[in-house]
């Protein structure tokens, strides 16, 4: 049975990334080779060397939206900090809201009159708030909202955060974290794999907050529901590639339970941990993640545990970058 302290491990808090790479290729890239264990220090821009002609390479291409919303209490003038995180019905959306509200508190936000009224809780115990004279609350964030950066940078978001905290391919919005093992290809890097002869295709997954969200209990842990599209195009040049004995190198945690994918849209809560059988997955490309996390536990599933210690133990080592605007691991 797993034991949930194996997903915990130390890390020195100045290599907690604060900011990207200048440039967005420029960051590191840990090789991490499956079958023989070994580890090799690159950098992100050598991911062409490893990404063979023909392979399909499945991109995610959510958009981060400014989900972050700042307003006062209604009579006390307190500042409360809102984070959207999905509709919930006509002008309702679910929240995250600090510091805690009761119900019927009201928010005023300095911007047209609009505020918002703290409805209810959902089953999931996440705050619903209603909001007035706001026809529509997703432009009212476009227009008033700032980046929703992770807790853990520690430094107000900066309009550099409204292009850094996106992938340059970021085509539909409905994302509050952005998809960051997406954050360091840049346009060029895309163009020398096409060059080359991978497939480059999109898939849509609008990464939620819960993404951050420790794990408490291995057996007991429930997802937070997260957006999905996956067009035709898509489902069938993953399909034909795997067919014709090509791998999907896949950017993120966008995994798919399936032995053949059929195009459609919806939502997923699936919680990916060992033992797990990938059937789409051939290889993966992702950032370091927080401890006790989902991701953390999906990255262990695919490599191994003990090689994904090995691997963590010597990025730290090495001084790589952690977390959101931090470096990068490829699988093999």
């Amino acid at each position: 049975m797993m034991n949930l302290n194996s997903f915990d491990y130390p890390l020195p808090k100045d290599l907690i990334a604060q900011s990207p790479a200048k440039k967005r290729d420029d960051s590191r890239l840990l090789v991490v080779d499956r079958k023989t264990g070994s580890l090799e220090d690159r950098h992100f821009s050598d991911l062409a060397d490893y990404v063979p002609a023909g392979d399909v390479l499945a991109l995610n291409d959510t958009k981060v939206f400014p989900a972050r919303l700042l307003g006062n209490k209604k009579g006390t003038g307190g500042k409360v900090d809102v984070l959207l995180l999905g509709p919930s019905g006509p002008n309702a959306w679910r929240c995250l809201v600090q510091p805690a509200l009761r119900e019927g508190q009201e928010i005023v936000f300095p911007f047209a009159g609009a505020e918002a009224f703290f409805l209810k809780r959902g089953a999931d115990g996440i705050p619903v708030l209603e909001f007035k004279h706001v026809p529509d609350v997703r432009v009212f964030a476009e227009r008033h909202g700032t980046m929703p950066l992770p807790p853990y940078i520690k430094r107000e978001a900066g309009k550099e955060d409204d292009a850094d905290y996106q992938t340059v391919y970021a085509a539909k919005c409905g994302a509050v974290a952005a998809p960051t093992a997406g954050l360091h290809f840049t346009e060029d890097l895309i163009r020398r794999l096409i060059a080359k002869g991978v497939t480059v295709l999109y898939v849509t997954l609008h990464v939620g907050y819960g993404t951050f969200r420790p794990v408490e209990d291995l057996e007991d842990h429930r997802m937070h529901a997260e957006y999905f599209e996956l067009s035709k195009e898509s489902a069938e040049g993953i399909n034909q590639g795997r067919s014709e004995g090509k791998r999907v190198w896949t950017v993120g945690e966008t995994c798919v339970q399936a032995k053949r994918l059929i195009p459609g849209r919806g939502e997923t809560d699936l919680f990916i941990k060992e033992p797990f059988e990938f059937e789409i997955a051939g290889r993966l490309i992702t950032n370091f993640h927080l401890p006790k996390t989902t991701l953390l536990l999906l990255v262990s599933a695919f490599m191994g545990e003990s090689l994904r210690r090995k691997a963590y133990e010597h990025a730290i080592r090495e001084k790589y970058r952690f977390y959101s605007y931090g470096d990068a691991m490829l699988i093999l």
